[in-house]
């Protein structure tokens, strides 16, 4: 009995695995625009390219479903919707849109919305923050320093300090962003890299973590604005026609 309870236990890991091994392979394919000017395959036809069940097929198409990437209609079958419908704050959609091809529109969007997020989120962790929540950007900053002399990874640390604000804000709404924040971070600083070979400015973001501590919320406000705003300007200069 104990052999039995323990193969279906496996048997439902591994179809867990199947499951979500094909969901990542079609969401990125579909988000990477893999679909494009093509139909979305059957059931059938995916559980025979793929060499999974049609339950596996079926589980996988109904989380992408929920993510916004297909949808079922009659006598149309599944399709893919288009990208107006995704869910955007979902983190797997987000993982697979860092594999699009690089887009300054995107780059351009995502700035947009981290220049609505993250100022107001220093704003408020110079009004609300903790002295955990202060520990947790300092701590941030020491990894860019760190970065800085070659002994952390420079994206990771970036990221880890404007995490550390959402986290600090005391409001779980914008803590809720941090996967968004984190993706526009990436491709942020992929872009930044490729056209000005520029890291992130360790002055600017110690001018935020200053006005955080000494809570300023006016300042801390201008000087998060100031360092998305340099992407904007980097982004404008990209757009004008060479």
């Amino acid at each position: 009995m104990e052999i039995e309870g323990t193969s279906r236990q496996a048997t439902g890991g591994l179809g867990r695995n199947l499951t979500y091994g094909l969901l990542d392979t079609l969401g990125r394919t579909i988000v990477t625009g893999g679909y494009e000017g093509r139909r979305f395959p059957t059931e059938a036809e995916l559980a025979s390219e793929h060499g999974v069940s049609r339950s596996v097929t079926r589980e996988a198409v109904k989380m992408l479903t929920a993510k916004g990437l297909l949808t079922a209609r009659p006598r149309t079958g599944t399709i893919v919707q288009p990208s107006s419908s995704w869910n955007l704050f979902d983190p797997d959609v987000l993982r697979w849109l860092l594999e699009r091809k690089f887009s300054l529109q995107l780059l351009r969007q995502f700035s947009e919305l981290r220049f609505a997020i993250e100022p107001s989120a220093a704003r408020l962790a110079a009004q609300a923050a903790t002295a955990e929540g202060i520990s947790g950007i300092v701590a941030g900053f020491q990894r860019m320093q760190a970065a800085e002399a070659g002994a952390d990874d420079p994206l990771e640390a970036d990221i880890a300090f404007h995490v550390a604000i959402l986290e600090a804000s005391a409001n779980p709404f914008f803590v809720q962003f941090r996967d968004v924040v984190a993706t526009a971070l990436r491709t942020s600083i992929r872009f930044t890299n490729r056209f000005k070979g520029r890291t992130a400015s360790l002055p600017a973001h110690r001018s935020v973590l200053t006005a955080i501590e000494a809570k300023e919320p006016e300042a801390a406000y201008q000087a998060m604005a100031s360092i998305v705003d340099e992407v904007m300007v980097l982004i404008t200069e990209a757009e004008k026609p060479a």
